[in-house]
């Protein structure tokens, strides 16, 4: 399979986990490492060959439209949700039409990675659309900043993810990025909604998978993980 060309960034939360950092702007253009962390993602997904990134807009949208207006590539495209939050599945819902039919990347912008392979190219290369519904990026979650949660999943020997449950850990985290086809939420409801409920359905029935990142994860969620990835990529820690 080709990898996408096109990409969803989710960048529509209120980032209240981040204040006092987000009074005056989007959680996207926190910076960490000298750069805004959407920049980040979408650096990734320009060096993966993305040509077209679909951003999804709210808490302080004008101030991240006039950022990215700033950006040659990838092309910016933005999904206005500043009338009402529609979290990832709705989020992704709305932004349909503008999508279009083929396999696109859905980012979220509070990731940020090392990467000492090629996580995006072999993410690419797992996703098989007559078998899956969605390939999902993983970190494992020893050594990971700013993630303090007991895992999502396990991963079987082919690639098949299943949820943690009620098991008391897991050994791989969603680390904010994969491939999906753009119909996938079609039968999602109106309104707001998770992507985990799709995931759910698909992972039962056998249609979910992922693959592990080599590499450093940082999950920069509050001003603490901020700190903490700051001094990683500045080679601090």
């Amino acid at each position: 399979m080709s990898m996408p060309k096109t990409a969803m960034v989710l960048a529509a939360g209120l980032g209240t986990r981040m204040r006092p950092l987000t009074d005056d702007r989007p959680k996207a253009l926190v910076e960490v490492g000298g750069r805004a962390l959407i920049d980040h993602v979408l650096d990734r997904l320009a060096e993966a060959g993305v040509e077209r990134a679909v951003v999804n807009v709210h808490w302080f949208a004008d101030r991240l439209e006039g950022h990215l207006a700033g950006r040659a590539r990838p092309a910016i495209v933005i999904s206005d949700e500043r009338e009402k939050l529609l979290e990832t599945g709705g989020g992704l819902k709305k932004a349909r039409p503008l999508l279009g039919d083929d396999p696109v990347y859905v980012a979220n912008i509070d990731s940020v990675w090392i990467d000492r392979g090629d996580a995006i190219g072999d993410l690419s290369r797992l996703w098989d659309p007559e078998r899956m519904d969605a390939a999902l990026l993983l970190a494992r979650r020893e050594g990971s900043i700013g993630f303090e949660g007991d895992g999502d999943f396990f991963l079987a020997g082919d690639g098949r993810l299943t949820f943690r449950g009620d098991a008391p850990s897991a050994p791989y985290s969603y680390m904010g990025l994969h491939i999906t086809r753009p119909d996938y939420v079609a039968d999602g409801p109106d309104g707001p909604f998770s992507l985990a409920t799709l995931w759910r359905k698909s992972a039962a029935e056998g249609r979910l998978f992922g693959c592990v990142l080599d590499g450093d994860w940082m999950h920069v969620g509050d001003p603490v993980a901020r700190d903490q990835s700051e001094a990683r990529l500045t080679g601090e820690t």
